[in-house]
């Protein structure tokens, strides 16, 4: 199969298992970019259920293809303060960023986001992984039996992101100005990150902006925490992890480039 096949094979399964969507998918024109939103869009919507071989096969190729046409990023290649530099910025989509693992900011659920083409990184980043990420966190949760928290983190595997795995945690949400509980649990989410990535023997991690999207953390305050909390863990003894902040928007940008310095930033959009 062709791409166009391929897409036209996975829509079609996927109408197969949510026919209440036909009516949805009918509003997408033939055009090529349109049906490939209208699978990410129905990717978004499946709950997660049991997947089959022949449906993954073919959504592995896509997703595979589709990183590598994006371009990998490799964190390595992000040392700007020089080698033995820590701690780096970079601007761009963290689906792109191949270290050990990049982190997902998700909600209380940890299913990743159901709204089709979200402009979330929690959509982001279980539409390029594929549905298996779904499924996986859905193990977790069932497992765990409650709503995660926010302020922990959970491991899983990347499939068909350019990283080794995805850390997720759930931020707090504002309203108005953070209370001082809502900074400590700020805290808590990217030290979690970070423990549990040297829990499982990891050298690298990208962290994303938790909090300051949907959730309405004020992006300035955010980022001094998680500057300050980072900082903080990789100054103990023993902590030689790679650590890149991974930003999407212009003003993280400039509010962590102004904690950091000009050395430790890459910019790109591309």
């Amino acid at each position: 199969m062709n791409r166009t096949e391929q897409i036209e094979f996975l829509i079609n399964t996927l109408l197969t298992e949510m026919p209440e969507y036909r009516h949805f998918a009918d509003q997408f024109p033939a055009e090529a970019a349109a049906r490939r939103r209208l699978l990410r869009s129905l990717m978004n919507l499946r709950p997660p259920l049991p997947l089959s071989e022949a449906f993954l096969s073919v959504q592995d190729k896509v997703l595979s293809a589709e990183r590598e046409e994006k371009g990998v990023v490799h964190g390595k290649s992000l040392a700007l303060g020089g080698p033995r530099t820590r701690i780096n910025l970079w601007r761009g989509d963290i689906t792109r960023l191949q270290t050990d693992a990049i982190v997902n900011a998700g909600n209380s659920a940890l299913l990743g986001c159901f709204h089709p083409c979200h402009g979330c990184v929690d959509n982001a980043v279980h539409s390029a992984a594929g549905l298996q990420l779904r499924e996986e966190c859905s193990r977790i949760m069932s497992a765990q039996g409650c709503p995660e928290p926010a302020g922990r983190a959970k491991c899983t595997g990347a499939y068909n992101l350019p990283s080794r795995f995805v850390l997720h945690t759930v931020g707090p949400v504002v309203q108005g100005q953070p209370r001082r509980e809502d900074c400590a649990l700020l805290a808590s989410c990217y030290r979690s990150c970070l423990e549990l990535a040297m829990q499982n023997g990891l050298q690298s991690l990208a962290l994303c902006c938790i909090s300051t999207g949907e959730f309405h953390f004020p992006h300035d305050k955010a980022a001094g925490i998680a500057v300050d909390t980072v900082r903080a863990f990789l100054n103990q003894p023993g902590r030689n992890m790679k650590v890149i902040f991974n930003v999407f928007e212009q003003r993280d940008h400039t509010a962590y480039r102004n904690l950091l310095g000009p050395d430790r930033s890459a910019q790109t959009t591309a």
